[in-house]
């Protein structure tokens, strides 16, 4: 009779169902998370799969059938070829999170490039104030555009387009109808163009791994503290042991010898364009993820009706992320006119938009708004470099990359409203 009242265990709570432990603070196991990351992905939970995988998948075909695409020259490449289009990748996603859209990103880059250009050649400024000049232009594109969207009320699509057009006029008036401005400054040469040493290389590897294990261990204490489930410790091995091969397999082949002439010139180490970009990375997430402006950013995409009755200022998270993506389309136009050593009317177009829309959507940051993280720019832009690269090396031409890129980026949209279908259902 006692045992007959005596209360029942749940099902499915046990050791080999649920979370793993019959302890809901209980660490779970290395198996209950796999378990459960198959779930989320088979509900439609992707995450930056599908950009991992096929960036996997393609470094592996053109390294089959181009071995060049391997080597040490070609790696620095990859990643000084895409820094400018990640970093406008990166600004977009955080207006593609509120479900809006920028076409003007590529030329409003142009724009602040121009500005950069003309006060450190025509001026004479320093290049401190030149790039501040060119970040306060970004912010004053974004905040019109924001104003016109969340005030106004104009759709962003109307807004953005005409500024498309208008900011490719803006730049050919500064540049006089057409006039190529060189930049001599050493400092905003290097940006693009030259790398740090190998030992520095070294060094600064370590700081990231440290910085990253120190943010995995506050974070499990953070969680043990409120009695929430931490993560176990082989996961957090896992993961810094990845970081450690994956960062020290890249800083090695980096620091290899790329020059063809090393009594001429020498050429080897991390590009300085990459901690710029990790540094952008580390940046956003942040703001993403551990504050509450990134909360709201998640609130208002998911459903800003929502927000605004749980009290958020819908208006200004809205103007706030038109302002972080032009903010970030000049770093990305600064980046270009380091690496171009120059600015022309052609800075920031041509496909330089494309590149960058196509960076946030293949790297998993949803359309529909509301899904989507920093780090899903880099894995994309990395993408989309991969596959200009490759294409490049094995002859095609631009007509063919723009293709492939393009239907590319309709199957990241496809899966992207597929995986929401999916997530809907269950």
């Amino acid at each position: 009779m006692t045992a007959a009242l005596a209360p029942q265990k749940p099902e499915g709570r046990g050791r080999t169902g649920g979370t793993g432990a019959d302890d809901p603070h209980e660490t779970p196991g290395i198996g209950a998370l796999a378990r459960a990351y198959v779930e989320r992905v088979r509900g439609g939970e992707l995450g930056v799969l599908p950009a991992v995988l096929g960036l996997v998948v393609l470094c592996a075909f053109f390294a089959v059938l181009r071995p060049v695409f391997l080597t040490e020259l070609n790696f620095a490449n990859l990643l000084t070829q895409g820094a400018g289009s990640i970093a406008i990748a990166m600004g977009l996603v955080f207006l593609l999170l509120l479900g809006e859209i920028d076409l003007s990103a590529g030329y409003a880059s142009g724009v602040c490039a121009a500005v950069l250009a003309i006060l450190l050649t025509d001026h004479g400024w320093p290049w401190y104030g030149a790039v501040a000049a060119a970040m306060l232009t970004g912010v004053a594109i974004g905040l019109l555009l924001g104003l016109l969207v969340a005030k106004v009320g104009i759709p962003s699509f109307v807004v953005t387009l005409a500024a498309f057009l208008g900011f490719q006029g803006i730049v050919l008036i500064l540049l006089k109808e057409g006039t190529n401005i060189s930049i001599e400054d050493k400092t905003i040469l290097a940006i693009a163009n030259d790398n740090l040493s190998p030992a520095l290389g070294w060094v600064l590897l370590a700081v990231c791994v440290a910085a990253y294990a120190a943010v995995q261990f506050r974070a499990n204490g953070n969680r043990r503290s409120r009695g929430l489930p931490t993560s176990p410790p082989a996961l957090i091995a896992l993961r810094l042991g990845t970081a450690v091969v994956l960062g020290g397999l890249a800083v090695y082949l980096l620091n290899q010898e790329r020059s063809r002439n090393v009594i001429v010139d020498s050429l080897k180490g991390v590009p300085i364009v990459v901690p710029v970009i990790g540094a952008l990375l580390v940046i956003g997430t942040f703001v993403l993820q551990r504050t509450s402006f990134g909360l709201h950013i998640y609130a208002v995409g998911g459903s800003a009706e929502g927000a605004r009755r749980a009290g958020i200022n819908v208006a200004f998270i809205r103007i706030s992320a038109f302002v972080i993506c032009s903010a970030m389309a000049a770093v990305g136009g600064i980046i270009a006119a380091s690496r171009g050593n120059s600015v022309d009317p052609n800075t920031g177009g041509s496909n330089v938009l494309l590149l960058a829309v196509g960076g946030a959507v293949i790297g998993g940051t949803s359309l529909f708004g509301g899904r989507g993280r920093v780090i899903d720019a880099v894995l994309g832009g990395m993408v989309v470099a991969v596959i200009q690269n490759g294409m490049g090396l094995m002859g095609y031409s631009s007509g063919v990359k723009y293709a492939v890129t393009g239907s590319v980026l309709l199957v990241a949209a496809g899966v992207d409203a597929l995986s929401r279908r999916r997530a809907a259902q269950r």
